[in-house]
């Protein structure tokens, strides 16, 4: 039987690997979009795994909110960072520091 313990230990593993990957590779863009995505999977995990164990569908309403912000903010990101491909032939991090104003 699979109790709540486990889903939050996986959330908290898929979270521990997002912020390492954060604070790990800083270079890549497109791998710190990919973190960032996998920190939200962990949080909505925890909400599903409580909505289910309260019996509680708020819980999962917020999850769709929160995949819907997700996808929007993984369009809008991967469509900058076409553009700066485009501009700039590169889309290291360090290299980007022109964008300061």
């Amino acid at each position: 039987m699979i109790t709540l313990s486990h889903y939050l230990v996986l959330a908290a593993i898929l979270f521990a690997i997002s912020v390492i990957g954060i604070f790990l590779n800083r270079k890549n863009i497109i791998v710190l979009l990919m973190a960032i995505e996998l920190m939200l999977l962990a949080v909505n995990m925890n909400f599903v795994a409580f909505s289910y164990y309260l019996n509680d569908m708020h819980g999962q309403v917020f999850v769709f909110f929160i995949l819907t912000v997700a996808a929007a903010e993984s369009a809008i990101g991967l469509a900058i960072l076409v553009l700066l491909f485009r501009n700039k032939s590169n889309i290291n991090v360090d290299e980007l520091n022109t964008l300061k104003g």
